[in-house]
């Protein structure tokens, strides 16, 4: 049964890769834009539940990081440095800034730790809104067209690519830190940070490289969002799109790669159907705010009632039970064969 489970998993991965690299030249040019920005969210989803699922520790300021990637790279590629260099620079600076913030943050807690990642992305944007050298509430502007290795990503196809080579990057390290020695140790944490502690496990080290590698995460995808866009400003990085953040991890799974990417494609696809809706003609101004907030009330509560373990582990158990179910039946009939064999 094991092996029929890895099969399936390695023949939906090998699909999903396939469909992903084919959708850039099948989409329609208006939604190559909708599918970058799925990518990216997919990014920073990926390494934000890591953080929850394996850290035990809620970001409720996701999009702080983010906002700190484009801002790095926008700054950089403006003042002069190789963009593939800046590119390569914004997930670094979010990596160190994180590690910096979180020494305090992370002696917080549950509810607390939420609140104090939110403040954090308040002040962020606050300060942004208000220094001239970050372009104020306007923004940057004028950002260099991305070069690397002297290829000129200038269509929204290149940036497709880019950013689905990007999140195999990602993928592939959150997989490796899953399966290695201190992902068993975040495992532990989460369950219990006392028992882990007593059993060797560094606690605090632990919570702050995932809090990190989650930032670093949000750091590359803000550093592609701010070369797609071409500029980044303050309203670029709302509130509301860290609590997108959780709400996709939450409705496709904590704790799994899959889940990420599940959480991401569905939020991202549902918003863009109500971003639609909201602006049809006869239709409130104020309709796709109200509509975004009234669907991640509505997701959250229905996903912690019927699917509490998110979308991809949900459809895993049944599965599974599907399989147990046809084992139990094949079981069932050679039983019976043989009974009336002997009899």
């Amino acid at each position: 049964m094991s092996h029929l489970l890895r099969s399936r998993g390695t023949l939906a991965a090998v699909a999903v890769a396939v469909v992903a690299a084919a959708m850039p030249v099948l989409l329609p040019p208006s939604q190559v834009p909708v599918y970058v920005l799925l990518l990216l969210a997919a990014i920073v989803v990926t390494g934000l539940s890591l953080l929850m699922g394996y850290g035990g520790q809620v970001s409720l300021g996701q999009a702080s990081f983010y906002m700190i990637g484009g801002y790095s790279a926008a700054l950089l590629a403006v003042h002069g440095l190789p963009t593939w260099l800046a590119l390569l620079a914004a997930p670094v600076i979010a990596t160190a800034a994180a590690a910096l913030i979180g020494v305090p943050l992370l002696r917080l807690r549950g509810h607390h730790l939420a609140f104090a990642t939110l403040a954090v992305q308040l002040i962020l944007l606050s300060l942004a809104g208000r220094q001239e050298w970050a372009g104020g509430d306007i923004g940057l502007q004028g950002i260099p067209q991305l070069e690397v290795a002297g290829y000129a990503f200038a269509d929204d196809i290149s940036y497709a690519y880019l950013a689905l080579a990007a999140l195999a990057v990602v993928v592939l390290i959150a997989r490796n830190v899953v399966d290695s020695r201190p992902g068993r140790g975040l495992r532990a944490l989460a369950t219990s940070e006392v028992a882990a502690e007593s059993s060797g496990v560094p606690v605090a080290g632990y919570k702050l490289a995932v809090f990190s590698l989650s930032a670093g995460f949000a750091g590359l995808a803000g550093g592609v969002y701010a070369f797609f866009i071409g500029y980044v400003a303050p309203g670029s990085f709302p509130v509301l799109l860290s609590f997108e953040y959780v709400v996709m991890v939450v409705v496709g799974g904590t704790g799994t790669i899959w889940g990420a990417l599940a959480g991401a494609t569905v939020i991202t696809l549902l918003l863009q159907l109500l971003n639609n809706i909201g602006t049809m003609e006869g239709m409130p101004a104020a309709a796709p705010s109200v509509l975004s907030y009234a669907v991640y009330g509505l997701l959250l509560v229905l996903a912690m009632l019927f699917m509490p373990q998110g979308l991809v582990r949900g459809l895993a158990l049944s599965s599974r039970l599907e399989v147990r179910w046809g084992s139990w039946k094949t079981i069932s009939s050679r039983s019976g064969k043989r009974r009336r064999r002997s009899a």
